[in-house]
C-alpha cells in the first residue's frame, strides 16, 4: 500500500517566515527521488531550490508560481510506496522505486534519520491543491478538520489559501467576500487584494483619464531592501563627513604587488585592509545600538559587508572575520561572494551578520554619495571613482589619482571627532600605504 505524505515549506533559516514560489521543478504525476529539488523559491535573502525529503509520485502541488507561502504551508504531496511509483507520468514499470526512507539533507522542521512514515502529518487548514491526480493505492492519513472559511455571497467558502492574503485584507479593511479572485477556480491572490484596495481608493476618473503608471511589487530581495532602508532611516540619526584623498601611491602599491606574481590583489581588498586597521583604532564604529537596553554594543569581530549590484537588486554579502584575513584572502573572498551574488546563489548566512559596510559606488562613475547605513550597523565607508585631477603635491601642482571618501555614521555611537579621526586615518593610508604598515 502506498502512503500519501505531505511536504511543507521548511524553515529556511535566519528568521524567514515566508517565501515566493518562483518556479516548479516537478509536475503532478512525476516520480521524485529523496532530496530531489522540487521547487525554486525566493525569500527576502536569496533564491533557493527546495529538496523533497520523500521519494515517490507527486500527487498534488500547492500554490501557483508567484504565490507567497508562509513557512509550514503545504508545498506538495507525495505517494510513497512501490505501487505508487508505477503511477508516474511515464507509466513504466522501470520507474525508480519510491523510497520511504528519510532524507539525508536536513530541512528545518523535518530532521533526518527517521523513517518518513513515522513523521506526524499536520495539514494546514483550508488549503487547496492547485493541481492533483487521483492515486488509487494511496491511503491518506487522517487529517484535522479544516477551519471553516468565511462564507461567500452565495453561501460557499471564500477561495483563499494564503494566510498572508487574509492578513493583508484585514489590514486594509477589505471584505474578501467582495473580492473577485484571478487564480485557478477563483482563488484570491495577493494581487487581487492589492487591486481591490486600489479600486476602492481610486478617485472618480475625469473624462480623459491620465495614463496609469507601471506598478512594481515590493517583494523578495527588493522588498527586503526597502524594509531595511526604511527602518535605518527611522531609527538611526546618521551623519556624513567626507574628504578627498590622493590615491596615486595606493594604486602604485597595488600595481607593484600584482607585478610580483601570485594571486592578484583587488583594490577593494586593499581598502578593506585599511578599514579593518582603522576600526581597530576606532572600535566605536564597529558596534550596534541596543535600543531596548539603551546600550552601545562594541563588537570584537569585524564582519565586513560590501555592496554588490546584481540583476535582482542591491545585496550586501558579508566577509567573515575580515580583520584576520590577508589582502590575498580578502581578494579571493570578495570574488567568490560577488560571483555568487550575480548567480543568485548567496545563502542567508552570506547576507547577514555584518558589523561594518564598505561601499564602492565609484564603479558607477560617481564621485560621492550619502548612503543609508546598513541597519543595525553603525557606519559605512563610501569610496568614489579614482580619476586624474589637479592636485598640489610636494608644493607643486600636479595631476594625481584622486578619490573622494565618505563616512556615514550613527551619531549615537560617537561624535564628529571620532568619525573624523577614522576617516582621516583611512585617507592617510590611501595617500601613503606605508602608514598602514607602521600600524600593523
Amino acid at each position: 500500500m502506498a502512503q500519501v505524505l505531505e511536504f511543507k515549506l521548511p524553515d529556511l533559516g535566519e528568521g524567514l517566515t515566508e517565501a515566493e514560489i518562483v518556479r516548479w521543478l516537478v509536475e503532478v504525476g512525476d516520480v521524485v527521488a529523496v532530496d530531489q529539488p522540487v521547487v525554486e523559491v525566493e525569500t527576502a535573502k536569496a533564491m533557493v531550490e527546495v529538496p523533497c525529503p520523500y521519494g515517490g509520485v507527486v500527487t498534488a502541488r500547492f500554490g501557483e508560481e508567484g504565490t507567497e507561502l508562509p513557512v509550514g504551508a503545504p508545498l506538495l504531496t507525495v505517494a510513497v510506496g512501490a505501487e505508487s511509483a508505477q503511477t508516474g507520468s511515464s507509466g513504466s514499470s522501470e520507474a525508480p522505486a519510491a523510497s520511504a526512507e528519510s532524507s539525508g539533507n536536513v530541512l528545518v522542521g523535518y530532521g533526518t534519520g527517521a523513517p518518513a512514515a513515522r513523521r506526524r502529518r499536520v495539514r494546514t487548514a483550508s488549503t487547496t491543491p492547485s493541481a492533483a491526480v487521483p492515486s488509487a493505492p494511496a491511503a491518506p492519513a487522517p487529517a484535522a478538520a479544516p477551519a471553516p472559511a468565511p462564507p461567500a455571497p452565495d453561501g460557499g467558502p471564500v477561495p483563499v489559501i494564503s494566510p498572508l492574503v487574509r492578513k493583508l485584507a484585514r489590514e486594509r479593511g477589505l471584505d474578501l467576500r467582495q473580492v473577485r479572485g484571478s487564480g485557478p477556480d477563483g482563488l484570491i491572490l495577493r494581487a487581487d487584494v492589492e487591486r481591490a484596495t486600489a479600486e476602492r481608493t481610486r478617485p472618480t476618473p475625469p473624462e480623459t483619464p491620465p495614463a496609469t503608471g507601471e506598478r512594481v511589487p515590493l517583494r523578495g530581495v527588493r522588498g527586503a531592501v526597502a524594509d531595511k532602508m526604511s527602518r535605518s532611516r527611522r531609527e538611526i540619526p546618521e551623519a556624513t563627513c567626507w574628504v578627498d584623498a590622493d590615491a596615486t601611491e595606493l594604486m602604485a602599491a597595488r600595481a607593484a604587488m600584482n607585478a610580483a606574481g601570485g594571486p592578484k590583489i583587488s583594490l577593494l581588498a586593499l581598502l578593506a585592509r585599511i578599514c579593518t586597521a582603522a576600526l581597530a583604532r576606532y572600535p566605536e564604529l564597529n558596534s550596534t545600538v541596543d535600543t531596548e537596553a539603551r546600550e552601545i554594543v562594541r563588537l570584537p569581530e569585524v564582519h565586513l559587508g560590501f555592496a554588490a549590484q546584481t540583476d535582482r537588486g542591491l545585496v550586501v554579502p558579508v566577509v567573515r572575520d575580515a580583520h584576520r584575513r590577508t589582502a590575498e584572502s580578502l581578494s579571493a573572498e570578495f570574488a567568490r561572494l560577488t560571483d555568487a551574488a550575480r548567480a543568485g546563489t548567496l545563502t542567508p548566512a552570506d547576507l547577514t551578520g555584518g558589523t561594518f559596510t564598505l561601499n564602492n559606488y565609484g564603479v558607477f562613475g560617481v564621485d560621492g554619495s550619502t548612503p543609508i547605513i546598513n541597519h543595525p550597523e553603525a557606519a559605512m565607508l563610501g569610496v568614489g571613482r579614482i580619476i586624474p585631477k589637479p592636485w598640489v603635491h610636494q608644493g607643486e601642482l600636479a595631476v594625481r589619482q584622486v578619490v573622494q571618501l565618505s563616512l556615514t555614521f550613527d551619531h549615537r555611537v560617537c561624535d564628529g571627532g571620532t568619525a573624523g579621526g577614522f576617516l582621516r586615518y583611512v585617507a592617510d593610508c590611501v595617500e601613503a600605504p606605508a602608514v598602514l604598515l607602521r600600524t600593523l
